[in-house]
């Protein structure tokens, strides 16, 4: 099978994890060139893992006919207006989520992509992690009957300075968006009305930049399930990413991976290891086969596994989330 040439545009915390994942872990793909704002990144990534080239900026690498697929791994306020004109270039597509903070970026997104006839697949890597995976599988499987209940904990470690909720959109559309997503995957079902009661416990910088770092958010599902959220920015024991998914003949539950599942038993205590610190080491595997089922979607011309719509419905459920603490009551999603 040829071999895929990519280019990454933005090689920041993201692209560059992207980057050493396609090249050490991918052999039939080449990461072919790289291009950042700050051209110091691309020079550090391309000499670290041996990148023939260097593009000035994101439209010379798009008019590379030797490049076949972009990831788009640059701040959050660049994705459709990259992913619009990479569509027009008649590129395959990766996009870091979310794919935009507007629900009118994303729409062109789609009409764009479907003009042009590409792929493109939106990052919401959880959905491949190992864990989160089989629970999907097991309750599609109907292991566990008809779901009622999803619970999903999802806490930082530590939180962003105060002057990135300027440009990632806050807590709902950069973090907790994420979580949509997954309570989406995990319901097999549309979220239909959202009621977050959010606050700043963690930082009193991040409220006075008009977000929020802590939150417990009520969903409600089509099917008839309900789901809640709960938030933090700053976690002191480390990366909290646990899920369960109850339903009527049985529960499935996952706990935080750890470096090891050694625990100590004595007269004094019971211990165990912290969580994996963050996500660049809890999900390492997950964003490694995200970009195997993109690759895999290219080459044999199927649906990419999260679509531009995934992005888009995650989208809408995070600004019911923002209208629903603004407001201090249940929202309807608006589809």
């Amino acid at each position: 099978m040829k071999l895929l040439n990519i280019g990454i545009i933005g090689v920041g915390r993201i692209g560059s994890l992207h980057a050493k994942s396609v090249t050490y872990n991918i052999p039939s793909v080449k990461v072919l060139g790289i291009t950042d704002v700050n051209a110091a990144n691309s020079q550090a990534v391309a000499s670290e893992l041996g990148i023939e080239k260097i593009y000035d900026d994101y439209r010379q690498m798009l008019a590379d006919p030797e490049i076949d697929a972009v990831m788009i791994c640059s701040s959050t306020d660049t994705h459709a207006d990259i992913a619009v004109e990479a569509a027009a270039a008649g590129k395959h597509i990766f996009c870091e989520k979310p794919v935009d903070l507007t629900p009118e970026k994303v729409y062109a997104v789609i009409e764009a992509v479907q003009k042009a006839g590409v792929k493109l697949q939106v990052g919401f890597n959880r959905r491949f992690d190992h864990n989160f995976a089989r629970i999907e599988q097991m309750t599609r499987n109907g292991e566990i009957g008809d779901v009622h209940i999803i619970k999903i904990t999802s806490r930082d470690p530590a939180p962003p300075p105060a002057e990135y909720s300027a440009v990632s959109g806050g807590m709902f559309l950069d973090m907790t968006i994420h979580d949509f997503d997954m309570a989406r995957f995990l319901a097999g079902s549309e979220v239909t009305e959202v009621y977050a009661n959010a606050t700043c416990l963690v930082d009193p910088a991040i409220g006075e930049a008009g977000d929020v770092d802590t939150a417990v958010i009520s969903l409600t599902f089509a099917n008839g399930a309900v789901g809640v959220i709960d938030n933090s920015r700053k976690a002191v024991y480390g990366y909290d990413q646990r899920v369960e998914v109850f339903g009527s003949k049985g529960t499935l539950y996952a706990q935080n991976d750890t470096p090891n599942n050694v625990t100590l038993m004595n007269e004094c205590s019971v211990s165990s290891e912290k969580p994996l610190y963050f996500f660049l080491e809890r999900y390492m595997q997950s964003f490694r086969d995200e970009v195997l089922q993109f690759i895999d979607a290219i080459q044999n011309g199927k649906n990419t596994p999260t679509s531009v719509d995934d992005g888009l419905k995650s989208l809408l459920v995070a600004l019911a989330a923002k209208e629903s603490v603004a407001a201090k009551r249940p929202v309807p999603v608006k589809y």
